[in-house]
């Protein structure tokens, strides 16, 4: 850890200036998800600062939902759980009528210049390169999603020297591992389209029949995008509620 000099701007309250320096440890990966940081006592002791301003600092990430706080044990990076956010929306059951993560298969892996939507989600230049996967979840040899995935080539070139049949089912653990990236947080937007002849047949279904289309993009540590992603699924199996208090 530092000297406990924190360099950011000194115009900001000591709190935010604690609180961007913690961001900055964990976007680093010097403190990785699952793991507890210092206690306040040890925050306090290193930065100079009243343990009331580790506590504000502290409470202020809980509430973005960077860290937990877990009694007893202390307090945490939040690891969010997305795999299961995504299939929330849609009702697929394995055979036996239970659930379990689905078989992710990638198709095809490009460098592209992404399109103006991509490149501005994600922040990048006109000029710059990103990684575009073609992939499809399946559930019992079936597919269920049709997805379209875009990472900026300066963070995942790693990806490059993967072969295809070697991704992981689940890619922000994979994206930790052999990028060491970390997915903090996501926001998604849902609309309803007509699939096309190539999703149409990706997905076994007509030609013009609805689909749900799922647009997220997931953003690190530090509030960064890192991907963009669409996803498409069968309207048919699409389910939604939420309940109104």
């Amino acid at each position: 850890m530092n000297s406990g000099k924190l360099a950011h701007d000194a115009r900001l309250p000591l709190y935010q200036r604690l609180r961007d320096e913690m961001v900055e440890k964990i976007t680093a990966g010097e403190w990785r998800p699952d793991q507890a940081i210092p206690t306040e006592a040890e925050l306090t002791r290193t930065y100079g600062v009243a343990i009331g301003t580790v506590r504000k600092a502290v409470d202020v990430l809980v509430a973005e939902g960077l860290l937990e706080r877990s009694q007893g044990r202390g307090t945490f990076i939040r690891r969010p759980s997305f795999d299961a956010s995504l299939f929330r929306f849609f009702r697929h059951l394995t055979s036996e009528g239970g659930r379990k993560i689905p078989e992710g298969r990638v198709l095809a892996r490009t460098v592209e210049t992404p399109p103006e939507q991509v490149a501005t989600a994600l922040g990048l230049s006109t000029k710059s390169k990103a990684i575009r996967l073609d992939r499809l979840r399946l559930i019992d040899g079936l597919v269920v999603l049709v997805e379209e995935i875009w990472l900026p080539k300066s963070r995942f070139a790693a990806l490059l020297d993967v072969e295809l049949a070697d991704f992981d089912d689940l890619l922000y653990p994979f994206y930790e591992s052999r990028c060491g990236q970390v997915i903090a947080s996501a926001r998604e937007t849902l609309t309803v389209d007509a699939a096309n002849a190539k999703i149409a047949k990706a997905l076994g279904i007509d030609e013009g029949k609805p689909v749900v289309v799922v647009e997220r993009l997931a953003l690190g540590f530090d509030r960064k995008p890192l991907e963009w992603r669409r996803s498409h699924g069968a309207a048919d199996t699409f389910r939604y509620q939420v309940d109104i208090c």
